[in-house]
């Protein structure tokens, strides 16, 4: 026993006297047995911790896209939950919407009123004393979700009767909407007037054809 202790602090002299600098890695088999110990350790360490990192890199970027998805995740799953506290507020939006949107439906024409809204717009003229010169269509303009149909319109009289006209047409069961409208002098006496207006009502873009056939049986006027 006492001879082992003896080896080891002879070891531990030896190594105490290593020239450092001098160390010679041919020299390694006279280097003290304590110092060769110390290098084998160190070898072995670098080499099991190249080791491991090369076996664990796959992993670490696997653990690393598995963090990203994680976030990811958690960052969608608490969209999803305020949008989940909010769908019924939006539910009861949405359905407010419907409603509105059948009512406006509601007041377009359909193929069968595109003659009775003619016919509306020269009782119109007649209730205000006025003369009509011309009520007719134009052709229909096609948009992406819905149909135009213009009306060019002439009517002849005062200007308080003509004021009243407008009004009433606006005041129509059916949309309609009033464009380019332009007065002039009807070169009569009494202060006559000639009043010129596009209107416009409209329809849905399935509802297309069966109002241009409905428009071509509408009288001229």
């Amino acid at each position: 026993m006492m001879w082992r202790r003896e080896r080891w602090r002879d070891e531990w002299r030896r190594l105490q006297e290593v020239d450092w600098q001098g160390l010679d890695i041919r020299e390694a088999g006279e280097w003290p047995a304590l110092l060769k110990a110390l290098c084998g350790l160190l070898a072995f360490a670098i080499a099991f911790g190249s080791l491991s990192w090369w076996l664990v890199s796959d992993k670490r970027a696997e653990l690393e896209a598995a963090k990203r998805q994680e976030t990811r995740l958690l960052s969608e799953y608490r969209s999803k939950v305020s949008e989940a506290a909010l769908l019924p507020e939006l539910r009861e939006q949405l359905a407010d919407l419907e409603e509105q949107m059948a009512a406006m439906r509601a007041m377009l024409p359909t193929s069968a009123e595109i003659p009775s809204l003619l016919d509306s717009i020269s009782d119109a003229a007649v209730e205000n004393r006025l003369t009509i010169e011309a009520i007719r269509l134009r052709p229909t303009v096609r948009n992406t979700h819905y149909v135009e149909h213009p009306l060019d319109i002439q009517v002849r009289g005062g200007y308080h009767e003509l004021a009243q006209f407008v009004a009433d047409i606006s005041q129509l069961a059916r949309i309609i909407t009033q464009h380019d409208l332009t007065l002039a002098s009807a070169g009569e006496g009494g202060g006559a007037l000639r009043m010129s207006l596009l209107a416009r009502t409209y329809s849905y873009i399935e509802e297309a054809q069966d109002i241009e056939e409905a428009q071509e049986e509408a009288p001229t006027q």
